[in-house]
């Protein structure tokens, strides 16, 4: 469903305003976007021509990662900037890999989760809360967390591809300080964030479309910046790499030339 089909759109969503949730929705393939969200994507489509790649292979990134997890029994999903839960969406892929699996969404953004409620209506084990990840205490004690989230047991915590729109000076690395401590050992982390070591240059023009276009700004940051995040949390191997490279299921899928992907993503479990 693109521009002009808006039936399942929510009373009071401007749809003429780019959106971060949408725009990822427009370079996944799917079909929750609108026209001004798409004009982002095909500008910085033509800075940066393996954006549609990228982000389709962060979310396959993200199924393999949930997958591997539901494999070393996790039944609780807490997905923090989870956007809109369209193509290739965590619940889906959990509840397919171990049937009852529990799934919370979280996002800041009113739009994305009118959407989210309106796609997830109906769906078992499966809801969506307004939260600011920058208040993690709320995150964890919201109504909605609790309904589905029990912390004393094992939580796979999902922070993807939402860390780098907080900006240094809201120091994102205290907040997951404290979303890790409130986790029961034996529970996972899952981190994808941009990072310009590969291609500063084109990183740099990208982002300054991307902030002109969109409200919530894009931070870039170094693989140990990036690293600090998982505290002392254990990486699985192969710990913090590019996103076709975590845990591939064929070496094919792997590129030879990783550096038009922005994306360092790891896993790290809790002793």
């Amino acid at each position: 469903m693109t521009a002009g089909e808006s039936d399942w759109v929510p009373p009071g969503v401007d749809t003429k305003r780019a959106n971060t949730a949408r725009v990822y929705d427009y370079w996944l393939g799917g079909t929750h976007n609108f026209l001004a969200d798409q004009d982002v994507g095909r500008a910085i489509a033509a800075i940066e021509p393996n954006m549609r790649a990228e982000v389709r292979a962060n979310r396959a990134f993200l199924g393999r990662a949930v997958r591997f997890m539901a494999a070393a029994g996790i039944r609780q999903y807490l997905d923090i900037g989870s956007g809109i839960p369209t193509e290739g969406n965590v619940h889906e892929i959990a509840q397919q890999a171990a049937p009852g699996s529990r799934v919370v969404y979280v996002d800041i953004d009113p739009v994305a989760v009118a959407h989210s409620r309106a796609i997830l209506a109906g769906t078992e084990n499966a809801t969506i809360i307004q939260a600011d990840l920058r208040e993690p205490e709320s995150v964890l004690a919201h109504d909605g967390t609790r309904s589905l989230i029990d912390l004393s047991q094992p939580v796979a915590l999902l922070v993807s591809a939402v860390l780098h729109f907080i900006p240094d000076e809201d120091d994102p690395w205290p907040i997951m300080a404290t979303l890790r401590n409130a986790l029961a050992p034996g529970s996972y982390l899952l981190v994808c964030h941009v990072t310009d070591e590969s291609n500063a240059a084109v990183a740099q023009a990208a982002t300054k479309v991307y902030n002109r276009s969109v409200p919530s700004g894009i931070h870039f940051r170094s693989r140990a910046e990036i690293g600090r995040f998982f505290g002392d949390f254990d990486l699985v191997e192969p710990g913090l790499v590019y996103m076709p490279q975590w845990r591939p299921d064929s070496p094919a899928d792997v590129p030879e030339d990783l550096s038009s992907f922005w994306g360092l993503v790891g896993v790290g479990r809790k002793r």
